[in-house]
């Protein structure tokens, strides 16, 4: 979880939103948005949440996956 949440904060940062912005969008309270980003994934995130900010974020699930090189 610790590859998912750097990715997403990653995209997410590509696509100029904040965590705020994105948390409405998918409708996820901020907080645990913010808590799923800065805990390393610890938070845990289902795969529904995780499909709608690949939606959102107009980015395939399976980027969320790759590790950096």
């Amino acid at each position: 979880m610790k590859t998912v949440s750097k990715n997403v904060r990653k995209y997410r940062k590509l696509a100029g939103l904040t965590q705020e912005q994105l948390a409405v969008d998918i409708e996820m309270s901020y907080d645990y948005l913010r808590r799923f980003e800065s805990q390393h994934g610890r938070e845990g995130l289902s795969l529904m949440s995780l499909y709608k900010i690949s939606v959102v974020l107009g980015v395939s699930m399976d980027k969320f996956f790759e590790k950096e090189e």
